[in-house]
């Protein structure tokens, strides 16, 4: 299976997207179920990581103990009150995005979805959830693989992309498990069509003078702050898979291979709006210690979904309660984490905000 990203369908439904775009601007082995009383509710005050470490030449250690971790905050060593190892189970949602810009490769999303529910271990618990317009349920938390499988084939529709709506859709019910070790991992190319109108009114309503690159600051987006604050609260680990559609690098090869002879180079006001949606999907996995993978070919998506389920299982998860209590001070606070061994490198969220 080498079919490309580049073939005309789906550079087509990118380009008008674009041509979209500017008519804004311008105005225009199964294990059981565990029941209801088998999931721990979370303390709220334990700040929880999902920490990965490697050597020197970058493989993943998997077979650390409690003993070998130091937390600090803001500088201050934390005591470590609950630990999991890597073998410990996952509860997951996985986000299938299933807006008009995904219609022209559906087979080989999924496909690559059933790869990545191989991966898992056994006891991982799945939700399935689509989002297009709307955001929707197919399937609630579960370790029966045939049920999750069944609702991926299930999944349909096109439309509008409300990317963060579904995040926080995702998060809401990733709330309901308690304090399992957790994580998202959503396909898309980040577009959310609510924050892309925003990041519009914020273009024309610069000053003429204003430089593009300066009139959006990606960071500053409130569908993005809270997001990552549920986040927080809970040590969700978040996976974008970027989908070349959002590259804002591959503009001028889409708008050719749809048949425009003699393209323009980008508008820079679409540009600083495609970057901004893709510093965003960045900013998701540093805050929450995940990884951004950019898919760049079709035929990389199934392996993408299978390193990130590698990368689950080389998650250590601690946590613990700062030592002088957390107050909503509303400031960030740095985490920082070691190991006993020097040569060895931890890697988690760099802190939270107290809110």
């Amino acid at each position: 299976m080498n079919q490309s990203f580049s073939r005309t369908p789906y550079l087509f439904g990118a380009f008008s997207r674009l041509v979209l775009g500017l008519l804004v601007l311008t105005g225009g082995v199964v294990a059981q179920d565990p029941g209801p009383e088998d999931i721990v509710r979370t303390d709220t005050s334990l700040v929880q990581l999902n920490v990965g470490v490697v050597d020197p030449q970058g493989r993943a250690v998997t077979s650390l103990s409690r003993n070998d971790f130091t937390v600090y905050e803001d500088g201050v060593k934390q005591p470590i009150l609950h630990f999991e190892p890597t073998q410990a189970p996952f509860s997951l949602v996985m986000l299938l995005d299933m807006s008009g810009s995904t219609i022209s490769f559906r087979p080989q999303l999924k496909q690559a979805a059933w790869r990545f529910l191989d991966a898992l271990a056994p006891e991982d618990r799945v939700a399935i959830v689509q989002f297009n317009a709307k955001v929707k349920m197919l399937e609630n938390f579960t370790v029966k693989r045939k049920e999750t499988a069944y609702a991926i084939e299930m999944a349909d529709g096109a439309g509008q992309t409300n990317f963060y709506d579904a995040l926080s859709f995702a998060l809401k019910e990733l709330e309901k498990e308690g304090k399992r070790r957790k994580a998202i991992v959503v396909l898309t190319d980040g577009l959310d069509t609510k924050q892309r109108e925003l990041d519009s009114v914020k273009v024309r309503n610069a000053p003429s003078d204003a430089q593009p690159g300066t009139i959006i600051d990606a960071k500053a987006s409130a569908a993005l702050n809270q997001v990552l604050g549920a986040a927080d609260r809970q040590g969700v680990t978040i996976y974008p898979l970027a989908l070349p559609s959002g590259d804002p690098k591959r503009l001028p090869s889409i708008a050719k291979a749809a048949g425009v002879a003699n393209p323009l180079p980008p508008d820079p006001i679409i540009m600083g709006i495609y970057s901004a949606a893709r510093q965003r999907l960045q900013n998701l996995a540093d805050r929450t210690g995940g990884q951004l993978n950019e898919i760049q070919r079709l035929d990389q998506m199934a392996r993408l979904y299978v390193e990130v389920a590698a990368h689950l299982r080389s998650l250590y998860t601690v946590a613990y309660q700062p030592v002088n209590g957390r107050t909503k001070d509303g400031k960030w606070h740095e985490i920082r984490v070691e190991v006993a061994q020097p040569s060895l490198i931890a890697r988690t969220r760099p802190g939270y905000f107290a809110r």
